[in-house]
């Protein structure tokens, strides 16, 4: 039995969401998360999940939707940020299906700041749910890592008792993730404050279970976001255990790992952090940082190597009265870095196990 039978290609709803994590789970593989700013980035992540046979996620930032939308656009509102992950989550919906594969389409990090971004995209959820029967959205993420604990668990509850009726998960984070993410400046935190613990955990399962079973938990275990050099950073994926183990023992269940762990910072980990991630109860991880040098690496190189034929219209080492457009059109250069971030991505599933998966 492969994903397809569990789950339809496509982008899924909270409950279609929910069986493909415990079928991940069950499976002993996650899925990688990669953020998306455009068409162009979006096509290449649904390629590379096509190619690999494997279910993706694509997630969008407050930043990433604002630019999607276009640059030029007033985001003092948040309005910007609205209508470009509107639009991204339309263009994916649109496309996935013809990629064969199952895609949860998530928006990433909302900071407090920032709730009114979030709000629009409810109401997007809300709309397309009135005329079709299911959201836009996969799934939302609340990050209020920055805010007190009671607080931001209130919150979340306060959202996912909105979310819920409308087929929508909810992804939250207790704990810190160092480094810096669309709206959530960490870089200068104590590094006590990075890992999570069982207790708090379990507050956030007991308060979001009371609502809906469709939620997962941004656990932090030294994660920090962006790429560093080895040693700087330390990874304790080994506590995600102590959490399931903490959250079982206070249900009295039997059912092992109970949680859906989300792994952030997952860029510059390495294979045995990733493994034991997983291992523990991970169905997502991040990646960003390693996807956008990816996409970088494919243009820069053509741009380099083909630089003797992007100096002018016309003229080039094989003539002065030869056009360039072939080299110029975006399409093909462009194209260059979708191929880069395809390969990346492709790697991305491989060390999370998420291969041949459908």
């Amino acid at each position: 039995m492969g994903v397809l039978d569990v789950v339809p290609a496509g982008v899924l709803t909270a409950d279609e969401t929910r069986k493909l994590f415990e079928y991940a789970k069950a499976n002993k593989f996650a899925i990688p998360a990669i953020n998306v700013t455009s068409s162009s980035t979006a096509n290449a992540v649904l390629e590379a999940a096509r190619d690999i046979k494997s279910p993706i996620i694509i997630q969008a930032s407050q930043g990433g939707s604002a630019y999607y939308a276009g640059k030029g656009l007033s985001n003092g509102n948040q309005e910007a940020s609205i209508v470009g992950a509107i639009a991204a989550a339309k263009h994916v919906r649109t496309v996935a299906k013809s990629y064969g594969v199952p895609v949860v389409l998530h928006t990433d990090h909302c900071a407090k700041k920032l709730l009114p971004w979030f709000d629009g995209m409810i109401e997007a959820d809300a709309a397309h749910f009135k005329e079709h029967g299911f959201p836009l959205f996969s799934s939302h993420m609340l990050d209020l890592s920055e805010e007190p604990k009671a607080e931001n668990i209130a919150i979340c509850k306060k959202y996912l008792e909105k979310l819920a009726p409308l087929n929508v998960w909810l992804e939250m984070e207790i704990g810190i993730t160092g480094g810096e993410e669309d709206g959530v400046d960490n870089t200068g935190v104590d590094n006590a404050a990075l890992y999570t613990q069982p207790e708090d955990i379990w507050e956030v399962y007991e308060a979001l279970s009371q609502v809906s079973p469709n939620f997962s938990i941004a656990a932090g275990f030294g994660n920090v976001h962006g790429v560093y050099k080895p040693g700087n950073v330390k990874l304790r994926p080994d506590l995600l255990g102590k959490h399931q183990a903490h959250v079982q023992e206070k249900l009295g269940s039997s059912k092992e790992k109970p949680l859906f762990l989300v792994f952030h910072g997952g860029s510059g980990s390495t294979k045995e952090e990733i493994r034991t991630a997983v291992e523990n109860g991970v169905v997502k991880m991040n990646v960003d940082t390693d996807t956008q040098f990816a996409y970088l690496t494919g243009i820069r190189d053509f741009v380099q190597k083909k630089k003797d034929y992007l100096a002018s219209q016309v003229g080039n080492p094989e003539g002065a009265d030869k056009p360039n457009k072939k080299y110029y059109d975006p399409r093909v250069w462009v194209r260059e870095g979708e191929k880069t971030l395809t390969e990346r991505v492709k790697e991305a599933c491989r060390d999370l196990g998420n291969v041949d998966r459908l």
